[in-house]
């Protein structure tokens, strides 16, 4: 089955149903049908191999959700283009991935010089007789077909291409469906970049016959007003999205009394900050746990579930999803034990795009290796620890950021803070915290070291505290632990700060 079929199923059965909610565009699905049709055609004709790639890059709009859909309509690969990126990660990714054709917005085709750019408002018709509808399996159609090739985060060096399966789709429209109980009454409300983790909402809550609101302002405010306005039943946003909205909401109350679902993900986000948004919304806040390389809910955390102890972790595994702890030398680990994070299972990706030896290193007997540390408790529950590279090693002891940050984060002038290992001569790594404070509060180093020692040992206490302006964040939001390291050790040798 391909993904774009749970569409189609859908404007079967709901055609009259609003499928989209936008700014003064709102359509039905069977209004969205015709319009996906009419551009797959279009697209088709500008790119008849049946194995194009498909480069897509804009800002959240119904344009944007109609021209991914079309892409997938018209049996092609899509790779996603962030306009949060600098224009020169774009151009390699495009010289990267040589699609057949780039549709972009207007703000992005000034930064985006291709022959193959098209704008959206090109793509606008055709014969939808000619549109193949996927691959065809007289021609050796396969789940392991790449539908399509995103790009990791790229916290350390340059992103990785990761080709994500059909099977792998259909795993994760399935797996929404029936974790979060998706209906025709469902209401998904686009926050966060349809680049990234919104898009693999996308079709599980139209496949489910619900619709997606598009917001006209992005700010928190708006978003807040659109959640109200069109009663938002749920939404995935960051952390620090949901901090701001947390924020909006003390200032001026909506009702937002029809979520049912508030899913956080791609960062933690600490016990004080999750209690705050269950104060604030109710208790409808949420988490999960996978990768581009397994996209989105590899593990869930239902709402009921986030109470005591429990707040820590991602959840349990999902409907068509095994995970597991395996040590170093790739054998199981008991119930408890801390090791490295794997999955098995069709939502698994079948490897990064023209690199076979990184493919090699991180699936290897039929398991995805997330470089990530974590135990299982005897519930199944999946607690997450550190990224494997992030471990910092002093003195012969193992650090865990996460396990001095959470304490960091406890210190009433801290906004957000980030542990990282230096190098250093004596320790081999040197445990340093990089913080960010809120305007105008008090904050002596001194103190909060004091603290760290108290309740984590002198072992995991920072040996310096560098107080930043702003942490350095990826194009989706995540901290660059690699630049801050780099600025730390600047500061080191006598230079500026970034």
């Amino acid at each position: 089955m391909y993904p774009i079929e749970f569409l189609w199923r859908a404007i079967r059965r709901y055609p009259e149903r609003i499928a989209v909610i936008g700014a003064g565009r709102d359509l039905t699905f069977r209004d969205l049908g015709r319009q996906v049709l009419e551009r797959a055609a279009a697209i088709h004709a500008m790119a008849p191999a049946e194995d194009g790639i498909v480069c897509v890059g804009a800002a959240n709009s119904v344009d944007h959700l109609i021209a991914i859909l079309a892409v997938l309509a018209a049996g092609k690969t899509w790779s996603p283009l962030n306009p949060r990126s600098g224009d020169p990660e774009l151009k390699r990714q495009i010289d990267f991935v040589r699609p057949a054709l780039v549709l972009v917005d207007e703000a992005m085709r000034a930064r985006v010089s291709d022959a193959s750019v098209r704008l959206f408002a090109e793509v606008v018709g055709g014969s939808t007789a000619s549109v193949p509808m996927g691959p065809s399996p007289g021609r050796g159609y396969a789940l392991d077909r790449t539908q399509a090739i995103k790009f990791t985060g790229g916290t350390t060096g340059f992103p990785k291409g990761v080709q994500q399966p059909l099977r792998a789709w259909n795993a994760n429209i399935v797996t929404q469906i029936h974790t979060m109980g998706l209906t025709p009454d469902d209401r998904y409300l686009v926050l966060a970049p349809l680049t990234h983790g919104t898009s693999t909402y996308m079709l599980p809550l139209l496949g489910g016959g619900g619709a997606l609101i598009f917001p006209e302002e992005t700010k928190p405010a708006g978003l807040l007003d659109a959640a109200q306005r069109h009663r938002a039943t749920l939404f995935f946003a960051p952390p620090t999205l949901i901090l701001a909205l947390i924020e909006e909401q003390r200032h001026a109350r909506r009702d937002l009394t029809a979520l049912r679902y508030i899913v956080y993900g791609g960062a933690p986000m600490r016990a004080e900050q999750i209690r705050a948004a269950q104060a604030c919304f109710g208790p409808v806040l949420c988490t999960c746990y996978g990768q581009t390389e397994a996209p989105q809910i590899a593990t869930f955390l239902m709402p009921a579930e986030m109470a005591g102890d429990d707040l820590a972790s991602v959840g349990r595994p999902t409907l068509m999803t095994q995970v597991g702890i395996l040590g170093e030398d790739g054998g199981g680990l008991e119930t408890g034990e801390e090791g490295e994070v794997c999955i098995c299972g069709d939502l698994v990706m079948t490897g990064y795009f023209r690199a076979p030896e990184e493919t090699a290193r991180t699936l290897t007997g039929g398991w995805l290796r997330t470089g990530d540390v974590g135990l299982l408790d005897d519930r199944g529950f999946l607690f997450l620890k550190d990224r494997i590279r992030d471990v910092i090693i002093t003195g012969g002891f193992n650090v865990y950021p996460s396990d001095v940050e959470t304490v960091i984060a406890t210190h009433p002038a801290v906004i957000d803070c980030s542990v990282v290992g230096v190098p250093d001569d004596k320790w081999g790594e040197a445990v340093h915290a990089a913080v960010q404070l809120r305007p105008g509060s008090e904050f002596e180093p001194r103190t909060l070291m004091a603290m760290i020692r108290h309740e984590l040992g002198a072992v995991k206490t920072p040996k310096e505290i560098h107080i930043f302006e702003a942490l350095p964040r990826s194009a989706v939001g995540k901290v660059l632990k690699p630049a801050i390291r780099d600025d730390i050790l600047r500061r080191r040798n006598g230079g500026p700060s970034a």
